[in-house]
């Protein structure tokens, strides 16, 4: 038996890194997976191509999770399109780091738009059908940087630290509908976008872990599978560091 099996879920920013691998990981577990892109739509219709051909249904959505009006019409799509929103996977998210003393409002204003704001949007979006139900997981992707902070990331970081604070909340508020709320906080993951980075660098940050090596989306995708899960159903309102020990 697969763990996801008969499960829909909604992956937001999943055309690459993370939540890519959050949707493969997902369609190997037997979900149905609709997922959005922003601007990536090459690689969105490839990866929509790739797990519908391992027996599931999948769909590429261009949807701006941080836009209210946008995360709407995603819910009620998907929901005609799929019948159930299951599990809610809130994986978009940006940088745009510097110093304090050089962050412009707008940089500040975008990263918690895009990472925080997001949040908000697609939670409330599926919040009805979920309440219907009486049943679902939500999935929020914060950082080790929003549980400890990080020189030169203040935006991310707040934005990050915002939604562990939101999914507590709305672990209480929804608890009684027998819905979850959850958070993931990464550590150091490779993906396409650490690849481009000097090796030595990228090999000094995995000397600092105590299990010595960077995470992989796969490790991300796994705790996700797990929280999406009946096998985390008297699980909610915690944080789960997928880090390879650094917060320790």
């Amino acid at each position: 038996m697969k763990l996801l099996e008969g499960k829909t879920a909604i992956i937001t920013g999943a055309s690459r890194g993370i939540g890519k691998g959050i949707a493969k990981v997902f369609a190997a577990q037997g979900a149905n997976v609709a997922f959005t892109y922003s601007s990536s739509e090459a690689p969105a219709l490839e990866l929509e191509k790739e797990l519908n051909e391992t027996g599931i249904k999948a769909k590429a959505y261009k949807s701006n999770a941080a836009s209210f009006e946008e995360a709407q019409a995603l819910a009620d799509d998907v929901l005609k399109e799929f019948g159930s929103i299951d599990i809610l996977v809130n994986n978009a998210g940006i940088t745009k780091d510097n110093l304090l003393m050089r962050m412009t409002e707008a940089d500040f204003d975008k990263v918690i738009e895009v990472n925080l704001k997001s949040v908000f949007n697609m939670t409330k979006a599926v919040q009805r059908t979920m309440l219907k139900q009486r049943k679902g997981s939500i999935i929020n992707m914060s950082s080790v940087v929003g549980v400890k902070g990080n020189a030169g990331q203040t935006n991310y970081a707040a934005s990050k630290a915002g939604i562990i604070g939101f999914s507590k909340s709305v672990a209480l508020e929804l608890g009684s509908r027998n819905i979850r709320s959850n958070v993931i906080a990464p550590g150091f993951i490779e993906t396409e976008m650490t690849a481009v980075l000097d090796e030595k660098t990228v090999q000094g940050w995995r000397d600092t872990i105590p299990l010595k090596r960077g995470g992989s989306p796969e490790d991300i995708a796994n705790a996700c599978v797990f929280l999406g899960s009946d096998m985390s159903t008297y699980i909610t309102g915690q944080v789960i560091n997928v880090d390879g020990g650094m917060l320790t």
